[in-house]
């Protein structure tokens, strides 16, 4: 689940936001909690992935999730913040993030859905998304999930120690616009821990943020999350107050990964 971005993007440069607080860094016991953590997501996703077909509801999915999370002892960070009434967030496609799972929405053939799974395991958080086919997809889809994923690794291989936030938000701002599509502005990537959402901000695309010249160092967990469209950067929020969708419509793609700063590299601790 990701952070608004309340600045104007297109001010940010005229009138830049304040840095947030120095990010809290884990130990090396605090960082194997998160890989269990992410792991826990991992199985979620594996668990969705496997339900996923056309016919199926979003709430049966949401049900998945919930025994899933049952069965290894951890609960969804996502249940009641701020009021949100699912496990997960289900998101199909001109639904960019937020998506509330519901008995009414089924998916179909040539659908495109977007799933944010986030756990709570023994007071750390696992956060991920990840956006899969519904049954045979067209053309336009498979290339805006193609080039999403590779934007999302692109950041991953900047996320080295000594360098800086803003490396990870140029690595996938240039994946992404270098094919045409879009970055949304108005949704980031943040850092993760014993909270869902910690210092700093990290934005998908170089907007001259404060928080962008933030050394990477060994310790810093980060949540890496590109939000792509097809036809535009704008967003708009729906009537439920959660369910975010593309301005324009268009199909919209969203991938996260929990990534750890260590001294070997980049770690995804949101994978099996």
């Amino acid at each position: 689940m990701n952070m608004f971005r309340r600045q104007n993007p297109k001010l940010l440069r005229h009138q830049p936001a304040r840095r947030s607080p120095e990010p809290v860094l884990k130990s090396a016991r605090e960082i194997q909690i998160m890989r269990e953590a992410g792991r826990i997501v991992a199985r979620i996703h594996a668990t969705l992935r496997e339900a996923i077909r056309p016919g199926i509801s979003t709430w049966e999915l949401d049900e998945i999730a919930a025994e899933t999370l049952a069965k290894y002892n951890a609960t969804s960070c996502f249940l009641g913040y701020r009021g949100y009434p699912a496990h997960i967030c289900t998101s199909i496609n001109e639904e960019l993030v937020h998506g509330i799972p519901s008995k009414e929405r089924t998916l179909a053939e040539g659908d495109l859905i977007s799933i944010d799974v986030g756990v709570r395991y023994r007071g750390f958080i696992g956060d991920s998304a990840w956006s899969y086919a519904v049954g045979d997809i067209s053309d336009e889809a498979r290339r805006l999930m193609k080039v999403t994923e590779a934007s999302l690794f692109a950041g991953i291989e900047q996320a080295v120690v000594g360098n800086r936030v803003v490396d990870i938000s140029r690595a996938v701002q240039q994946t992404v616009e270098s094919q045409g599509l879009f970055i949304v502005r108005e949704y980031t990537g943040h850092g993760v821990g014993r909270q869902m959402h910690e210092p700093p901000q990290v934005l998908n695309y170089d907007g001259g943020d404060p928080d962008g010249q933030l050394l990477l160092r060994p310790g810093l967990v980060i949540a890496i999350e590109p939000m792509v469209q097809l036809g535009t950067w704008q967003t708009k929020l729906l009537k439920d107050n959660w369910t975010v969708i593309s301005k324009d419509r268009s199909l919209a793609a969203h991938f996260e990964h929990s990534v750890a700063i260590t001294n070997n590299g980049p770690e995804i601790l949101t994978r099996p």
